[in-house]
Parts: structure tokens; sequence; C-alpha cells
């Protein structure tokens, strides 16, 4: 997420990577800032975010301890920037 790297919209189209670049929650283009700023599907993990830091500027949330902690809080909440695809098992001999 820091880096600009994962399973999101705005990396996929950046890359080139074959996958649907819109959000679950209907936004058509997936950013980053989009997940951690806005998306409704995340309201709730948000408030690690906005409880914890003084403002949610890109500097405070990846520049400093504190925005590292809450981002990581939220991250783990929220499930965002994970890939949720599940692959379907591969049937098995019988």
């Amino acid at each position: 997420c820091r880096t600009g790297h994962g399973f999101f919209g705005e990396y996929y189209s950046h890359m080139r990577v074959p996958e649907d670049v819109g959000c679950p929650c209907g936004e058509e283009y997936q950013t980053r800032n989009h997940i951690i700023r806005d998306c409704d599907l995340h309201t709730a993990a948000r408030r690690k975010l906005t409880d914890s830091l003084i403002d949610m500027t890109d500097k405070t949330i990846f520049g400093t301890n504190e925005g590292i902690i809450a981002l990581s809080e939220f991250i783990k909440e929220s499930g965002a920037f994970e890939k949720t695809e599940r692959l379907e098992p591969e049937p098995q001999e019988t």
C-alpha cells in the first residue's frame, strides 16, 4: 500500500495486469486513496485512521510512525489491499 503496489485497480492499470480496475463498492476506478479515504466498504475500519491521526494527508499516513501504525491496523481490520479471489481447488483423482 505504501509503495503503491498491491491488489487494487490503480496498480493493475499501471502495471497492465489483466484484472478488473473497479472497486467492489461500485467505484469505476479503485485507487489507493479511494480505499483509504472514501470506500464505503471500509467505513468502520477507517476509524483506525481517523481516530489515530491529526489529519488524513499522505504525508501523515505514509510518512509518520503514527500513520504507518494506524494504516497497518486499518489494513488488518478491513482486509483492504488483499487478493480476495479464491482459486478453485483442482479436482482430485478418484
